[in-house]
């Protein structure tokens, strides 16, 4: 006989919840606004080079030591003081490009969306 609980592949998909919605939204800015920032704070042909290297390194950092499947594993700590670095980045990005509103409520919604999933994390 089978065993009831073990996974069925293509069936049994992980469950999606509203703070994992939040999460990629939160990523989603931050990336974006570092794209903003490298597009506009920039004359050309620099414009194009930060505009599409500055999210791109945001995002491999992110994949190296953030994501679900991180290809490097750190202590809780550091993955938390790697977030609060793109995430600050994203706010100044914002700051500098002369909407400071905009830059603090991206800070704000990104860091408690991080404060709650690392608070999910543990338990």
């Amino acid at each position: 006989m089978s065993d009831s609980t073990a996974p069925t592949p293509g069936v049994d998909r992980p469950r999606i919840t509203l703070l994992d919605v939040l999460r990629l939204l939160s990523e989603l800015l931050a990336f974006g606004s570092l794209a903003l920032w490298g597009f506009f704070a920039w004359p050309q042909p620099w414009a194009v080079v930060f505009g599409i290297a500055t999210p791109v390194v945001a995002i491999l950092v992110w994949a190296f030591f953030l994501s679900p499947k991180a290809v490097i594993a750190v202590p809780s700590y550091v993955r938390a003081l790697i977030e609060l670095v793109i995430f600050a980045s994203a706010t100044v990005a914002l700051w500098a490009l002369s909407f400071p509103w905009a830059g603090l409520a991206v800070g704000v919604f990104c860091v408690a969306v991080g404060l709650l999933v690392g608070r999910r994390r543990l338990r």
